[in-house]
């Protein structure tokens, strides 16, 4: 069976080279089809995208889907839309005054075949986003979505095929094997999206044929409380942004730092927080279970090593239902006091759990960001704008989001990417179109050019050009 699946996937890479070959470079209206066909795809298959997700988690809120997929998908296909005109156009390079009357551009070209290796988590959204810039860019693309959301995936190859001719854009189904071979192919350019350990094996297979890559990873993302935060408003945009999708987010606050002292006020506002948003689970459509049996143990593992090692631990389940016998679901759990070696302080914790460290300076917040990974986000509530603008030059993390929780993923204008351990390169928007593209400098000689007079033989004219050179340098 892997073998077959191999075959095939080198069918359909072969073939999307073939064709790349024969266009290399698409036209506007080639690329608008293209990307109005991945809308129509979006835009007519809402309910059975959100089924068959719901069914792969055995709960998932399709308002979750419809909002933080299917709407962030949407919009990004509009703005390529809107904007590819532009994207597209050879632009004017300004020529230094020794080259004049020559004249610099520079030209965004399609680089080929791109790769998408896309996870679980948001299965629609992150195979179709990178898409979305892959496309816009001229490129053919070969999908490999997640083997724990086999529904979807499923689905997602059904649909592309309706849509799509193969050499143009195509899913490939498989488990952890298929993806391995899938990466090891030569494309011109691979996105991964995953754990930070998964995206090092990729890195080094990629590294094996020179493929560029982006990699879209995670790690332990902060959000900081400081002094001077409407405290209410910080709890309940982190609650949300916790608890969206059961915590199985990428850029979800992994942990929350507060002033010394204020612990255990915020977590019982937190408590208060999350049982208005959610005031029972089990039977709830809108809080989503964990996504597998492994994950789910790995979660309860952590929690009951904290638990053990003395931390306190605050479950907020609100109608005190049995979760996690019947049903996959987790109730949110608040620890306070965990130590630094416990694995929920060290590993990405990635469900709905919220580690509350307590600081006391603004130096020990920044000190205990900059101890650990580079994160793929950071969260800063406040209107103190000295401690905000130390806390966003002293620190690195691949986006931030100020005064709320993870709004910065969604805005087309802005590249959206990772830092160090959280990722490398970066899409959405233009910064996507340009991901996919190689920008081609290209220099036009002008026929009144004087470059002549500095060839051999060299002279008494040569020294004096070089001379004038060295001046208006």
């Amino acid at each position: 069976m892997l073998q077959t699946r191999q075959n095939a996937l080198g069918v359909r890479f072969e073939a999307q080279c073939r064709a790349f070959e024969k266009e290399p470079f698409p036209t506007l209206d080639v690329r608008k089809d293209r990307l109005n066909r991945l809308l129509t795809l979006t835009e007519k298959h809402e309910a059975e995208i959100c089924a068959a997700i719901d069914s792969d988690f055995s709960a998932r809120s399709a308002e979750e889907t419809r909002l933080a997929e299917l709407f962030v998908v949407r919009a990004g296909i509009r703005h390529a839309l809107s904007h590819l005109s532009a994207w597209m156009r050879e632009r004017r390079v300004a020529t230094s005054l020794p080259f004049l009357p020559g004249r610099n551009r520079l030209l965004p070209q399609p680089l080929g075949v791109v790769g998408i290796v896309s996870p679980w988590n948001y299965p629609f959204q992150l195979a179709i986003a990178p898409a979305t810039a892959a496309i816009a860019a001229g490129n053919r693309v070969l999908i490999k979505p997640s083997e724990l959301t086999p529904k979807f995936s499923d689905l997602l190859a059904s649909l592309v095929e309706k849509y799509f001719a193969a050499d143009e854009v195509s899913v490939m189904v498989g488990d952890a094997d298929v993806g391995k071979a899938f990466v090891s192919f030569p494309f011109d350019h691979l996105l991964f999206t995953g754990s930070t350990a998964v995206g090092r094996q990729v890195a080094l297979a990629a590294a094996a044929n020179l493929t560029p890559v982006t990699l879209e990873l995670g790690g332990k993302s902060p959000a900081i409380f400081d002094p001077s935060c409407d405290l209410d408003a910080a709890v309940a945009s982190v609650a949300y942004g916790k608890l969206l999708n059961a915590g199985q987010t990428c850029i979800a606050p992994d942990y929350l730092m507060v002033p010394r002292g204020q612990g255990a006020t915020v977590a019982d506002k937190f408590a208060a927080a999350m049982t208005k948003l959610y005031p029972r689970l089990g039977d709830n459509p809108d809080y989503t279970a964990i996504v597998s049996e492994r994950h789910h143990r790995r979660l309860a593992d952590m929690v009951a090593e904290a638990r053990d090692s003395g931390a306190d631990i605050v479950e907020v389940n609100p109608a005190n239902e049995t979760l996690g016998v019947s049903d996959r679901k987790m109730a949110p759990v608040l620890v306070r006091n965990a130590g630094d070696n416990l694995r929920l302080m060290r590993e990405e914790i990635f469900g709905p759990v919220l580690p509350i460290v307590e600081y006391g300076a603004v130096d020990e917040a920044i000190e205990h960001v900059n101890r650990g990974e580079r994160p793929l986000a950071l969260y800063w509530f406040g209107s103190d704008s000295t401690n905000r603008q130390r806390v966003m030059r002293e620190t690195v993390a691949g986006g931030v989001t100020i005064n709320d929780c993870m709004l910065h993923l969604v805005q087309e204008r802005q590249p959206f990417g990772g830092v160090g351990e959280s990722g490398t390169g970066a899409y959405h928007g233009e910064w996507g179109f340009r991901t996919f593209s190689k920008e081609k400098p290209i220099f036009i000689q002008s026929k009144f050019s004087a470059g002549g007079l500095l060839r051999p033989p060299y002279g008494k004219t040569f020294e004096w050009i070089f001379r004038l050179l060295n001046l208006i340098t």
